[in-house]
């Protein structure tokens, strides 16, 4: 060969390299594109283990966190700490994002976070209440209330310029929700432009007493299936556990994320004994009309049927649905995933 056509062989054979890089380029993309969105949208009915494989690195990237300041009439301030999953979703106006308020109170929102593996598309916020968590904990008692609550997450909401959303309460979570709704429905003046298109109470009682009566009955009952063979009756520990996994969390060992959200719990306002008067009532003559909302428990929750049935009298709304999970007690999230995922994303839908 010359010079001359050795230097077009060599001209040629470089572009034909970068033509194949190119396509390699492209063929590696796609694959990554098609991986990125099986993270991000994964079947509803994938196991809520399966979830957590494959989407935490998504969810690592597609997180902001934050604290909120909050006051207190004697002019005391707090920090409140959120945490909004899929941020860029929270002005959605096909899927409503989903604020979610846990339980106690004072048991720490971690908890709820599988929350984000089985409803899959949509923003949730959530927060640690006062007394809990990554959020201020005042020694002072009277720094607490559910009314101080509920002026809390309002204060949240502005911050966060959330206008369109959906309320998830758990356990008090669900109590909370209901006074917050309640607030704005006998509210005399619009004092924000936020809208709760739906709240959705899981496992959350009308009447705290009541459900501390059921607590105790259920433990007598324990008892009495439960015997030993020898007669002696079971230790405080023994009866914890079997109350533990047959009406808290159905399954072998309790959860690593609601173990610890228990174990870190508030110490200041803390549990039943911090609300033991609480009986929902409803709003006030001429409130306006409160969402549309659905009561849910499980099949064997300490939260029994009687626990959630006052609440068809005082929610004002044409729409209460209720709906009991087979095979669940307390912790719905944890013992079936998939199920309750479907069930809160499904019931949200309607109302978007």
């Amino acid at each position: 060969l010359n010079k001359a056509s050795t230097m077009t062989f060599i001209r040629w054979r470089m572009f034909n390299n970068q033509i194949i890089s190119l396509l390699v380029a492209c063929i590696c993309l796609s694959s990554r594109s098609s991986v990125a969105t099986a993270f991000i949208a994964p079947p509803s009915s994938t196991p809520i283990s399966t979830h957590k494989k494959s989407s935490s690195s998504l969810h690592a990237s597609s997180t902001n966190e934050g604290v909120v300041q909050v006051s207190r009439p004697d002019g005391s301030e707090h920090k409140l700490s959120y945490r909004v999953v899929r941020p860029m979703h929270l002005s959605s106006q096909q899927a409503a994002p989903i604020v979610a308020l846990h339980g106690g109170p004072s048991i720490p929102s971690n908890y709820l976070h599988p929350l984000e593996d089985v409803v899959p598309y949509r923003s949730i916020v959530f927060y640690d209440q006062l007394g809990c968590g990554k959020s201020d904990q005042p020694t002072d008692i009277t720094q607490y209330s559910i009314g101080d609550s509920v002026q809390d997450l309002k204060v949240l909401l502005k911050k966060l310029g959330v206008r369109r959303f959906h309320l998830y309460g758990q356990s008090y979570g669900g109590i909370l929700a209901f006074e917050y709704m309640k607030s704005v429905a006998t509210a005399t003046t619009n004092e924000d432009d936020a809208k709760c298109l739906s709240a959705i109470l899981s496992s959350a009682p009308s009447n705290v007493a009541q459900v501390e009566g059921e607590f105790v009955r259920l433990l007598d009952e324990l008892k009495t299936t439960h015997s030993k063979d020898d007669g002696e009756e079971l230790t405080d520990a023994e009866l914890e556990a079997l109350f533990q996994t047959n009406h808290q969390c159905r399954m072998p060992e309790m959860p690593p994320k609601l173990k610890e959200a228990y174990a870190n719990a508030g110490t200041v306002w803390r549990g039943t004994d911090a609300i033991k008067d609480y009986v929902a009532t409803p709003p006030a003559e001429g409130a306006s009309r409160m969402p549309s909302s659905m009561i849910m428990r499980g099949e064997h929750d300490f939260v029994s049927e009687e626990c959630i049935e006052p609440w068809k009298s005082v929610f004002n709304t044409k729409f209460l649905r209720y709906k009991t999970m087979k095979g669940c007690s307390h912790h719905g999230l944890f013992e079936d995933g998939a199920t309750y995922g479907e069930l809160i994303d499904s019931f949200c839908a309607e109302y978007d």
